[in-house]
């Protein structure tokens, strides 16, 4: 078996997903797409490759079961996003009279998967993933990040960890665009493209609704 020398702490991704399910818990009044087990089955296969990274650091087989598991329920994280958009959707057009309280916090918790899933995504493909980065892996990046260009303010064996792509999500979700990080390639173009996508019909058709109807 191949000994993988060093491993990126896994406890920021491990937190961004227990953090989503307590928001998707507390949004009190929601449209549920789908029962609430399926949100726990999803973070509980997602976190579960994780933590077994972490206590097996030096496994590449964990390592290739953690990256294929993040990239399967990242795509169907994206499915079911779209799923529960038109949902939401189809409710505001059939349903004039829905409340803007179920609409706003429906809204939120489509926004905040599509952020989290995004972010798990770019973490996992980008230069190979986690464990091509920390073991110093040559990989063609995805993304060109500003602190490769800051020169000496920076460490010279510098990469990316999961908080960069959060932020690369959360931005991607936001501003509709690259913010500091460029794609650089056609697939890193196409996810932005789709993440952007379903936080622009979010925001601006949902959220935007409902912020009207609670007026």
């Amino acid at each position: 078996m191949t000994r993988l020398p060093r491993v990126e702490s896994r406890w920021p991704p491990v937190l961004a997903v227990l953090a989503v399910l307590f928001v998707l818990q507390v949004l009190p009044d929601r449209i549920r797409v789908f029962p609430t087990w399926v949100l726990f089955a999803v973070a509980i296969a997602t976190v579960a490759p994780m933590m077994a990274v972490m206590l097996a650091p030096t496994s590449a087989r964990w390592a290739r079961i953690e990256r294929g598991v993040a990239l399967l329920f990242g795509a169907l994280a994206a499915a079911l996003n779209v799923a529960a958009l038109a949902v939401l959707v189809r409710a505001m057009v059939v349903n004039p009279g829905i409340s803007g309280l179920t609409l706003l916090t429906s809204s939120i918790a489509v926004w905040v998967v599509n952020v989290l899933f995004f972010s798990l995504v770019y973490w996992q493909i980008d230069r190979g993933g986690p464990t091509a980065r920390a073991s110093g892996v040559r990989v063609r990046p995805d993304w060109l990040f500003p602190h490769e260009g800051a020169g000496q303010d920076v460490p010279p064996d510098w990469q990316p960890s999961y908080v960069d792509y959060l932020f690369l999500g959360f931005a991607t979700a936001t501003a509709f665009s690259p913010t500091d990080a460029l794609p650089l390639t056609a697939r890193a173009k196409l996810l932005m493209l789709v993440e952007s996508t379903i936080s622009l019909v979010t925001i601006v058709m949902v959220g935007a609704r409902a912020i009207n109807i609670i007026k």
